[in-house]
């Protein structure tokens, strides 16, 4: 039976419920992944009103955060505190199809590409290398891998390839840290396995004074599918139009639907 996911990150989910409604009445999305949710789990807002009855979350109060809504039934499976840094970073469930759905939130990195100066850029890069491990121990099967991975890695996923080199979430070590995770699960790029050429963006910075008329964007989020089921993606879109709704999140949505 197909279904339809999206990825967002909301940038506060109590803040934006209503455009979190407004996404799901308008899409109908069959599975929708949160990030940078900024709630306790418990505060987390209630979609069943809408169809949206099975949830699971990671939540802190004010910062982090990742949760999973769903139509369809799914089952908690756990959640990692990489490098331990006690943030409510990732949370996965498995459908009664049996594929699983890991939702991450991976840190920033802060403003200064260089862990000697800078301990968030540090932490984001050890972040990675956790997730690196952790699939080269446990080979995902049957998966999807959603979120805000807070790194452009093509040339084309950046307004000016040439001006991010030396900007937090575009430099070299960043690129080479996400293409070794993503490896180490086998993990295919769903978005650009279906949309494989052309400037594509899911973020655009608030300081920004006309984000649409600049288009200074970079394609921070992402869906990947391990290969005995990324044949089954299809469909894969970024609503653009979201980042100008009133009060919006600084990035788009990310949708992808699988026949499965």
């Amino acid at each position: 039976m197909p279904f339809t996911l999206a990825t967002w990150n909301i940038n506060s989910v109590r803040l934006r419920e209503s455009l979190v409604r407004d996404l799901l009445t308008q899409t109908g999305v069959d599975v929708l992944c949160l990030q940078e949710c900024k709630s306790p789990v418990e505060k987390i807002p209630s979609f069943a009103d809408l169809g949206y009855g099975h949830a699971v979350a990671r939540g802190q109060k004010g910062y982090n955060g990742v949760a999973i809504l769903s139509k369809l039934p799914l089952e908690e499976v756990g959640a990692h505190d990489h490098v331990a840094l006690g943030h409510a970073r990732h949370v996965a469930a498995r459908l009664e199809n049996g594929v699983t759905i890991h939702n991450y939130y991976v840190p920033a990195g802060g403003d200064v590409p260089d862990r000697a100066q800078n301990e968030k850029f540090g932490q984001k890069l050890d972040y990675l290398t956790a997730m690196r491990d952790d699939f080269r121990a446990n080979r995902p099967e049957r998966a999807i891998l959603v979120g805000d991975l807070n790194i452009a890695p093509r040339e084309d996923d950046v307004w000016s390839h040439k001006q991010l080199l030396k900007v937090v979430s575009h430099t070299p070590v960043e690129v080479a840290h996400l293409a070794e995770t993503q490896e180490a699960g086998s993990w295919i790029d769903v978005t650009r396995a279906d949309i494989p050429e052309g400037q594509l963006y899911s973020w655009w910075s608030y300081r920004s004074p006309d984000w649409d008329a600049a288009d200074k964007g970079r394609r921070l989020d992402h869906v990947w599918a391990t290969p005995d089921i990324a044949n089954a993606a299809h469909s894969s879109r970024i609503l653009r139009h979201v980042r100008g709704w009133e009060k919006p999140s600084d990035h788009a949505p990310v949708l992808a639907t699988f026949d499965l």
